[in-house]
């Protein structure tokens, strides 16, 4: 994993008293809101309290518009079809139309495009396709806010179109009996990150005469999985959307819902939004991702609970089809990472690979940023020579608009600052790969450095179940409001075992009399490089399990580091050395001379025991060498066969003899770029 720099959010503990006293509000959860920024009475209010005052759907620009052609085509039995999209998000909106029309009678269907054959959103073929069932009338999901070509050809065939979606809006809009979007500025709203099923939910509700809470208990549930699944802020009308679609959910659900819960392994447990995000969303996007997303609209709509027991194990397979698709492509990166280390030593990272699932790319690229703290893009080669890339970045870096400063080398492309998509020649990936490295130099000479925002410090001594009572009125969690990292300073370890076939590890640790145990995942005893007696920072997130009639406190590390780390003397050193090697200034360069390679190899000689990374090296050597200086030490060993990486991982090698490290290739030339005679 790439190190992180550990941000510590601050508060205003003034205020912070001053909410608890006129909240009368637990002090420590009046200090977290504060430091969210819900710093006033009326707006921590509003937080806390239960449920939420919705706006009136025809807030929405087109809504009335958008009610009356529907209503015409119920009254005329026109067959509609809703046409979504393919990830959880599009899935949930799709189940939620689709069973609300059907509820009234409608003659209604549901088109989702194969993300594999049709890519995503509207395309010719399809609307043909939908054209030779019958269809009067497409309403949109999650999509169709860019189809201006498409829409144009849905009323040349007959049918007319009604979007629903939640994307950015272009500078056309596409013919339509209604465009509902909350990003139209014409809108009388003030929340508009709603998610495509909130979009959804919205229409249903302007087309129902009932209160919104009939239709809250039969499709919340719904509107939860897509809102938390699509990582829209969990603010305002989405809170109040998920708040009550877990209660639901944990209460009386939908039969496929529950029928997921049983084979994710959570069914004896209150369901957490956090549950539902790693839980429930993963395997109802698996769908799209591996085969066909209307599998996982088919178990939303199930009634039946054994048919729904075989559709959600379906979705199952294929979620663990998709773990081991990513286990391929994520080996095979290795693989060519290993091959050429250049390609992870760029500012951006572009691997490009052979036959590499479409549906599984951005995962991977994910990936990539979480190892390496870097924008990365990963590119599939089809054996008809297609290319598709997907890309992820790091906040502070716009990957779209580093993307389009290529443009001229792809076929196509789209995206957002932190994701994107894109095609390609084959031919020009390696010049792709050069022209936005190139541009990523020109506009970030410092890279911004990869984060983790920890909320507070924290003592051991308020680790209990209490603490995790008390963090829940904070629930539920999601994007802009997430679960508390806190941080957990100058610890001891005290021991390290392996858990869960040794791919986990759980540590014991210790402070001032006080042990507990922290779970680390995905990382194995040989790849942690810490040993007994080592004083640790630890980050944590903290719940609680349910086993054997009791409650117990669960903590997880979502970061370890070595007391005492200097995150801005780490972050200015690695960027100095990346800016040396690409041609630009040696400052800060130094080239290691005998005594520093002799320190070096002693000290690797001393932990031959621990696996080290460059970094986890250069930091239990306490950053007395400089970043480069560690770097150039390592590479000049690796020429001479002193050592060898595994995966990134420094393997002492037994040698013969006195190794001649100073006439090695890369220290000749470290000293040509220094003037070193």
């Amino acid at each position: 994993m790439a190190h992180k720099k550990w941000i510590i959010a601050h508060a205003d503990k003034e205020k912070a008293s001053q909410l608890s006293e006129k909240l009368n509000i637990d002090p420590f959860i009046a200090f977290l809101l504060v430091s969210r920024g819900i710093d006033d009475e009326l707006s921590a209010s509003d937080f806390l309290t239960e449920g939420c005052a919705f706006t009136s759907p025809y807030s929405l620009k087109d809504m009335d518009k958008a009610v009356s052609r529907i209503n015409e085509a119920l009254e005329n039995g026109e067959k509609i079809c809703i046409y979504g999209d393919y990830d959880c998000d599009g899935v949930t909106a799709t189940a939620l139309l689709y069973s609300f029309f059907e509820s009234m009678g409608g003659d209604v269907m549901y088109f989702i495009p194969d993300r594999l054959t049709d890519g995503y959103g509207m395309n010719i073929s399809a609307v043909e396709k939908i054209k030779a069932l019958g269809t009067d009338l497409i309403i949109t999901v999650d999509n169709g806010i860019a189809s201006v070509k498409e829409a144009e050809h849905i009323y040349s065939l007959g049918m007319e179109l009604i979007v629903t979606d939640h994307h950015q809006i272009p500078k056309e809009l596409p013919r339509a009996c209604a465009v509902i979007n909350p990003h139209r500025t014409d809108n009388n709203i003030k929340f508009r990150d709603f998610a495509g099923v909130g979009v959804a939910f919205k229409l249903a509700c302007a087309l129902y005469d009932g209160d919104i809470s009939d239709l809250l208990e039969q499709y919340a549930d719904l509107v939860t999985l897509g809102t938390i699944g699509d990582m829209v802020p969990l603010k305002n009308e989405n809170r109040g959307f998920v708040s009550a679609g877990l209660k639901l959910i944990n209460n009386n659900s939908r039969t496929g819902i529950e029928a997921l819960r049983r084979v994710a392994g959570n069914i004896d447990n209150e369901l957490t939004s956090v549950d539902a995000a790693f839980q429930l969303c993963p395997r109802i996007n698996a769908a799209g991702r591996m085969d066909s997303a209307s599998k996982a609209v088919e178990l939303l709509l199930c009634d039946d609970y054994e048919e729904a027991r075989f559709k959600a194990e379906q979705l199952n397979i294929e979620n663990t089809h998709r773990h081991e698709v990513e286990n391929n492509i994520a080996d095979d990166i290795r693989s060519i990472i290993s091959e050429k280390p250049s390609l992870a030593q760029a500012r951006v990272l572009v691997i490009a690979g052979r036959n590499y699932h479409h549906g599984v790319i951005g995962i991977a690229a994910a990936h990539l940023v979480s190892a390496y703290g870097k924008p990365a893009i990963v590119i599939g080669i089809d054996d008809d020579g297609k290319c598709t890339g997907s890309a992820r970045s790091i906040d502070g870096f716009n990957i779209f608009e580093a993307i389009s400063y290529c443009s001229d080398l792809l076929t196509h492309f789209g995206g957002h600052p932190l994701a994107a998509g894109l095609g390609i020649e084959q031919d020009n990936i390696d010049a792709f790969r050069e022209k936005i490295n190139e541009y990523a130099l020109n506009q970030y000479p410092v890279m911004p450095a990869p984060s983790l925002n920890l909320d507070c410090k924290l003592s051991p001594f308020y680790l209990n179940t209490e603490l995790v009572d008390n963090l829940s009125a904070l629930e539920p969690y999601g994007a802009d409001n997430p679960q508390p990292v806190f941080g957990l300073y100058n610890v001891k370890l005290a021991g390290v075992t392996p858990m869960g076939d040794g791919r986990h590890i759980r540590m014991e640790i210790q402070k001032k009399g006080k042990t507990f145990k922290i779970a680390r995942f995905n990382t194995s005893v040989a790849d942690f490089p810490y040993r007994v007696g080592d004083m640790l920072d630890i980050a944590i997130k903290v719940s609680k399990n349910f086993y054997k009639g009791k409650y117990y406190l669960s903590i997880m590390a979502e970061d370890v580091r070595l007391n005492g780390i200097d995150d801005d003397k780490y972050f200015s050193q690695k960027n100095e050395m990346e800016l040396f090697k690409c041609g630009y200034s040696a400052q800060g360069i130094t080239c290691p001379d005998r005594h520093t390679f002799a320190g070096v190899y002693r000290f690797l000689k001393s932990n031959s025991d621990l696996n080290y990374t460059t970094d986890d090296l250069y930091f239990a050597m306490r950053q007395q060498l400089s970043y480069s200086t560690v770097s150039f030490v390592l590479q000049a060993f690796c020429e001479t066969g002193i050592i060898s990486l595994d995966n990134g991982r420094i393997k002492l090698n037994a040698t013969e003899g006195k190794a001649d490290l100073e006439n090695t290739n890369v220290i000749k030339i470290l000293k040509g770029r220094l003037n070193i005679e």
